[in-house]
């Protein structure tokens, strides 16, 4: 019988300034070094910390913005099974409402930028990212940015890194 994998629990958080760019974090650190992802981290299991306290505290750390945490909506699930056959992670996606600023500048997890939501693909980013979850936060936003809708929309995917290729289903898309 198989050892299980650990699973991991973590938040990412989708910042926006007044012109619709997004706040990426260019790693120093792995998971994911030298590659740009939204800021996030893990949740705190000791104090059994929540997703929407553990995303309203990597804001706070990573960007120096507090966000009250009504502003938090919760865009997207995403479940990885055997990510680099080391862990399973449940992600929990959330999009901060309205804008934010900070300046882009150096950090301990690395350098904090913004970036047009064009330029998010021909930027160094994990493929799971480009091929699935960009994708997705686009479809949940669509009506958001025509202001047809007063949040986003919600999207739930599992990915499987079990086998050589990666696999996935959307497993609930409200758009």
């Amino acid at each position: 019988m198989a050892t299980p994998l650990p699973y991991k629990i973590a938040c990412l958080c989708d910042l926006r300034d007044e012109r619709g760019r997004v706040l990426l974090l260019r790693r120093v650190k792995e998971p994911n070094q030298g590659q740009c992802s939204p800021i996030g981290g893990k949740l705190d299991m000791v104090t059994g910390e929540s997703p929407a306290r553990c995303a309203q505290r990597e804001i706070e750390e990573e960007a120096g913005i507090t966000v009250p945490i009504e502003r938090l909506h919760l865009a997207g699930l995403i479940s990885e099974s055997a990510y680099e056959n080391r862990s399973h992670w449940l992600i929990f996606y959330y999009r901060v409402l309205g804008p934010v600023w900070t300046e882009p500048r150096q950090t301990r997890e690395g350098e904090l930028a913004w970036f047009a939501p064009e330029e998010i693909d021909g930027l160094p980013i994990p493929e799971s990212d480009r091929e699935i979850i960009w994708p997705l936060v686009r479809a949940v936003e669509k009506k958001y940015h025509e202001g047809r809708a007063e949040r986003p929309g919600f999207f739930a995917v599992h990915i499987d890194c079990t086998g050589a290729k990666m696999e996935w289903r959307v497993e609930q898309l409200e758009a």
